[in-house]
């Protein structure tokens, strides 16, 4: 199947779009605040949750958060993290189907580390299909935190687990 060019650069942009949304939304939550002060990542993350949800038809997002608090240069690889997996989900797990995402936000996963957790309910990723930009994005934002990636696939969906620490 052959796209049209202009076809990948509209979804390109709108996925640099996408990201560039959850960067200013990570301000957005912050402005007030001194850089290196605390933030409440539940409430970044449901924000985001709410603009994601906001941009696609067809796609419910299930938000559950633990009250979580993180200092803004940690906040905002989360907040990546997190649209990066989303967007993919949107993009290519569902294809012209209704679908839903689960976000789940936890603390007190081992010593003093948190578990963002992002599912699916769609088709699962295909063999050819592991190794985008996103997954290495996800990927190098994990590591920029101290996080871990783990990814899971079948034909009943993805769930991409982050596991970082709270405090570094």
């Amino acid at each position: 199947k052959q796209r049209h060019p202009g076809e990948d650069v509209h979804r390109a942009l709108d996925h640099v779009a996408s990201r560039i949304h959850a960067i200013s939304l990570a301000y957005d939550q912050l402005a007030p605040r001194q850089e290196g002060q605390l933030v409440r990542l539940s409430n970044y993350v449901r924000a985001l949750c709410s603009a994601i949800r906001n941009q696609v038809d067809k796609i419910d997002i299930d938000v559950e958060c633990d009250e979580l608090e993180l200092s803004i240069d940690r906040a905002l690889p989360v907040g990546l993290i997190l649209n990066e997996a989303a967007m993919n989900s949107i993009k290519h797990a569902f294809g012209d189907g209704d679908g839903r995402i689960r976000v789940r936000l936890v603390g007190g996963v081992g010593y003093g580390e948190a578990r963002l957790t992002v599912s699916d309910n769609g088709c699962g990723i295909g063999a050819n299909r592991g190794n985008g930009s996103g997954l290495k994005l996800i990927a190098s934002l994990a590591r920029q935190i101290g996080g871990v990636v783990d990814q899971h696939s079948s034909e009943a969906g993805t769930t991409t687990m982050l596991t970082f620490p709270l405090i570094t």
